[in-house]
């Protein structure tokens, strides 16, 4: 058992503050990892909320990379001393999805079955079963995916979640390829991360859409080829007049919403693709979109879970893309902060003015 200072949201809409909280030694199956950094995801501030369980207090933080310290019993994966990237779809390896050969849609996924708590002995909820705005978390070994060393941790760790999220609803849920257009409605970090990964994958058009030219800007330098202000433009003609007339081959709505589902479902191509990975609240119902425009755009209509990717595959592959400078994981850290600026860094990124804050240790 160790005593840490971590970030806790204790109640909700409450301001989170730092406490010390209580690490146990790994069990069977678990990790201990010292955090290097952990970036500040909308995820986060939505537990803060209460918008995804009322479980509190939460252990805030789950974008993350650091250092095994140890590990319990049957752990074979990693070992102490390893630098890991922390995700949280652990795969069973057992359950349907991962049996019919799609361990990325796992329905199963592990976390540590022992619990972090308060000094004072109250459980905490890791968000996301990992909780690393914290100087040590306990985690399942499956959430710990080893990568190079050399990676800078501030980096790397935002593979854990959000640029994972939108590098893999372009690459793997949308499939863009060589030569296909894309569009990528809402350029926050998510859709950032999107427009990073379409230009990877080779897309000869990539179109991002959203209301702050900031945030234009910021995708006009991870490869967008093209910006669109839907304040000022309507977003589905502006999308067509760059596409010949057709719209794109793939359109990605990073934010949720219904009216951006709608701009998406309309700004594509007949047959092509909708890549829905912007997270909407439970009160959100689709537009009132005829079905027969369903039927007759043909095509595909996706939901994008964590990029559909499967962490022991890509977070290497990624980390070595970004190694090589094919991939600029540095253009999303924003600023660093400690582990006392949480709170002001969800007041900065609710305003828009940062792709990630990231908390290093």
């Amino acid at each position: 058992m160790q005593e840490i200072r971590a970030v806790v949201a204790m109640a909700k809409d409450a301001p989170v503050t730092v406490e010390t909280i209580r690490v146990p030694d790994p069990g069977p199956g678990e990790a201990v990892v010292t955090v290097q950094a952990c970036g500040v995801c909308h995820t986060d501030l939505h537990y803060r909320r209460g918008g995804i369980t009322d479980a509190f207090p939460f252990l805030l933080g789950h974008e993350a990379a650091g250092v095994v310290e140890s590990v319990g019993e049957g752990v074979g994966s990693v070992g102490p001393g390893d630098f890991v990237v922390l995700n949280w779809r652990a795969v069973c390896g057992q359950c349907r999805a991962c049996e019919r050969g799609e361990p990325w849609y796992c329905f199963s996924t592990h976390n540590a079955a022992r619990k972090m708590t308060l000094a004072d002995g109250t459980e905490l909820t890791p968000a996301l079963g990992i909780g690393a705005f914290a100087e040590k978390t306990l985690v399942h070994a499956g959430q710990c995916t080893k990568v190079d060393p050399a990676a800078s941790p501030a980096a790397a760790g935002l593979l854990g979640c959000g640029m994972m999220a939108g590098l893999g609803a372009a690459i793997n849920t949308g499939q863009v390829g060589r030569g296909k257009s894309v569009a990528v409605i809402g350029c926050g970090g998510v859709g950032s991360a999107a427009v990073a990964g379409s230009r990877l994958a080779g897309a000869s058009r990539i179109i991002a859409v959203d209301i702050d030219d900031r945030k234009l800007r910021w995708a006009e330098g991870l490869g967008a080829t093209a910006t669109v202000n839907s304040r000022q433009q309507d977003a589905v003609e502006a999308v067509r007049e760059l596409t010949d007339g057709h719209g794109a081959d793939v359109v990605i709505d990073a934010v949720g919403r219904p009216e951006t589902y709608e701009q998406a479902f309309y700004a594509r191509d007949l047959a092509g693709t909708v890549v829905l990975v912007g997270v909407p609240t439970p009160d959100m119902k689709l537009p009132d979109i005829p079905l027969i425009d369903v039927f007759g755009r043909g095509g595909s209509l996706k939901s994008s879970w964590y990029g559909d990717c499967l962490p022991s595959r890509d977070f290497p592959m990624l980390i070595d893309l970004y190694q090589q400078g094919r991939l600029d994981l540095d253009a999303f850290v924003s600023e660093k902060i400690g582990l006392d600026d949480v709170e002001e860094a969800f007041e900065r990124m609710h305003d828009g003015d940062v792709l990630r804050s990231v908390v290093t240790l």
